[in-house]
């Protein structure tokens, strides 16, 4: 963003805690709006960002391993991007349990409210991959094609390629639509965890396409991305889950 001595914000970090606050934000929100208390999100989202920052690391180092083999330092230079969205879920779900557990707070219920602050977030966090020149999917000649300075090899520099990271962002945002109007609709009439679950279903399923057209290194399993993989499997268990406890809601 700029230089002052040695202080040096990077785009990437700064949109990826601009995402926090508004999560955290909007949770409160959905805390207040159930009658629960809207401060105890604090703890929880202290616990919930540094194990979802370990967890999202982890994936990404794992599941694309070669960069990192040789020189293993290298994964922890969080600042130059490289996150993995499920690994930051899984361990943000690991910290927010722990922090449900200090201040005595339903998990599930935290889970429901989270989940809309969650995916907006994440939204504004693929912002961040546009400034690193990350995330892009194929060559392409669409009005709305980018040009990266230094794509991968074999491409060529200046070549225009699918905003991948762009489908995504507004992906999100049309999940977000989805769950702000059940959660109104229902007038929480719906079993604790159904609107996380239907977040988790929602989400992976637009990541399916996107993962089809992504050509950023990751490992290759039956000649799909692993993250596709991933993604299929989340929608499998999050969707059966999501209409188990929607057929199980009360009666109106």
């Amino acid at each position: 963003m700029f230089q002052i001595g040695s202080l040096q914000p990077r785009w990437y970090g700064v949109l990826i805690a601009a995402g926090v606050v508004v999560a955290v934000w909007m949770t409160r929100r959905q805390l207040a709006r159930r009658g629960l208390d809207p401060e105890a999100v604090f703890p929880v989202a202290v616990c919930a960002v540094v194990l979802g920052l370990v967890g999202a690391r982890i994936e990404h180092v794992v599941t694309d391993w070669k960069p990192y083999s040789q020189i293993f330092v290298n994964a922890f230079w969080i600042w130059r991007g490289g996150l993995g969205i499920y690994g930051a879920l899984l361990g943000g779900m690991l910290g927010a349990w722990i922090g449900c557990r200090l201040v005595r707070l339903p998990f599930w219920v935290l889970a429901d409210c989270a989940a809309p602050g969650l995916v907006l977030a994440q939204s504004i966090g693929r912002i961040g991959n546009y400034t690193n020149q990350e995330v892009y999917g194929h060559p392409s000649s669409l009005p709305w094609a980018i040009r990266i300075d230094h794509p991968l090899p074999p491409y060529l520099s200046g070549q225009a390629f699918q905003p991948t990271f762009l489908y995504e962002a507004l992906w999100d945002l049309a999940v977000l639509g989805v769950l702000l109007y059940v959660v109104r609709r229902t007038s929480g009439r719906l079993r604790p965890g159904t609107v996380f679950a239907l977040y988790a279903a929602l989400y992976s399923l637009g990541r399916l396409w996107i993962e089809t057209i992504r050509i950023d290194h990751t490992d290759h399993l039956y000649g799909q991305r692993v993250e596709f993989w991933v993604a299929a499997v989340v929608v499998g268990v999050a969707g059966a889950a999501c209409a188990r406890l929607w057929s199980r809601r009360p009666a109106n």
